[in-house]
């Protein structure tokens, strides 16, 4: 199983050779270190030909034209050749047992498309950022990515995935709108080309949070307009890749069988999916065969109380919003009156 590692960098100086450090250091040798550097404007190029480039594992692809996070994937995955291909970020670090427990992993789970793992902060904060307490097979997701732009993943430096996934949908032409968080061109486009995906809860990477991150971090960055724009690539990402994988446009039928992939599918999870079913244009008969289908799968992995408490929150947000209108009718009267 080759398996290779890109390195994406824009002006990390500091950080970038301990990044390259991290993997050449694991317990587990991996067979290619692609280093992709965005035009920096730093002394990040300087260090890299100075530190690797007679380094036989390691390739450095310097650009010529700085185009942001996303061609930075682009130009790593076409100068790459692993079967399994890894991110990582320049301010980042694996744990020396990152490879080792990844390779195992997909050697143990041939199912397995796609993987990510929780990550240990450190620098400016220091937490364990996990996405779900155990292991899970997520099973697959482009029907909900699709309809409720659903985020089955974790930072960049914590994702891996098998190469025939992303030759589907790598390189993406969208570089301009995804000149930052990229990793979500990784995580929708995994899903919307039908990756199956895992979470592996260890924390087997290091992210660094050091205040010039370029997301992370930034809230106060995340203006109306950015949020905006940020919303417009997201619909137009979406878009591009349903077009590209010719899905039809009532994909949203399949939704019960894609929910039964998930073998212990969480509430949010089951929110999603149940929410896809009553907002779609199927018959009222086909709704309710669908509906019943997801409830069957949601109790019997031991969802039962989950559901109760769905519908009794359900329930009581109906009785308040009929007691709102309660209240609201004798005013409307009153104004029409006078």
């Amino acid at each position: 199983m080759k398996l290779s590692v890109l390195i994406n960098n824009y002006n990390y100086q500091h950080y970038v050779s301990d990044a390259i450090d991290s993997v050449l250091q694991q317990s587990f040798p991996v067979d290619e270190i692609i280093v992709v550097d965005d035009k920096s404007t730093d002394k990040s190029a300087k260090i890299l030909k100075e530190k690797f480039s007679d380094h036989e594992k390691v390739k450095l692809v310097l650009k010529n034209k700085n185009e942001g996070q996303l061609s930075s994937f682009n130009a790593g995955f076409i100068a790459s050749c692993g079967e399994i291909i890894c991110f990582l970020d320049a301010d980042d670090l694996y744990k020396e047992n990152y490879i080792a427990e990844v390779v195992k992993f997909y050697q143990e789970h041939p199912e397995c498309d796609f993987l990510f793992c929780s990550a240990e902060v450190f620098g400016n904060e220091e937490r364990i950022a996990s996405c779900y307490n155990n292991t899970r097979d997520l099973g697959y997701s482009r029907i909900a990515t699709l309809y409720k732009k659903a985020w089955v993943g974790h930072r960049t430096s914590t994702v891996s995935m098998r190469r025939h996934v992303l030759e589907k949908f790598l390189p993406l032409p969208q570089q301009e709108d995804w000149r930052i968080r990229a990793d979500d061109c990784l995580v929708f486009g995994a899903s919307i080309v039908g990756a199956r995906k895992f979470y592996l809860a260890k924390p087997l990477v290091r992210y660094r949070a050091h205040g010039n991150n370029n997301h992370y971090g930034q809230k106060q960055k995340r203006t109306p307009e950015y949020l905006d724009k940020y919303k417009q690539a997201v619909d137009h990402l979406l878009g591009f890749l349903a077009e590209k994988m010719s899905y039809p446009s009532n994909l949203y039928e399949q939704a019960h069988i894609e929910f039964r992939t998930i073998p212990k599918p969480n509430e949010q999870e089951f929110n999603i999916y149940e929410s896809i079913i009553d907002k779609s244009e199927l018959l009222v008969l086909n709704k309710l065969s669908r509906f019943l289908s997801i409830y069957i799968h949601f109790i019997s992995r031991g969802g039962f109380l989950s559901l109760v408490r769905i519908k009794l929150l359900w329930l009581r947000n109906k009785i308040q919003q009929f007691a709102l209108r309660l209240y609201r009718l004798p005013q409307s009267k009153t104004n029409t009156t006078a």
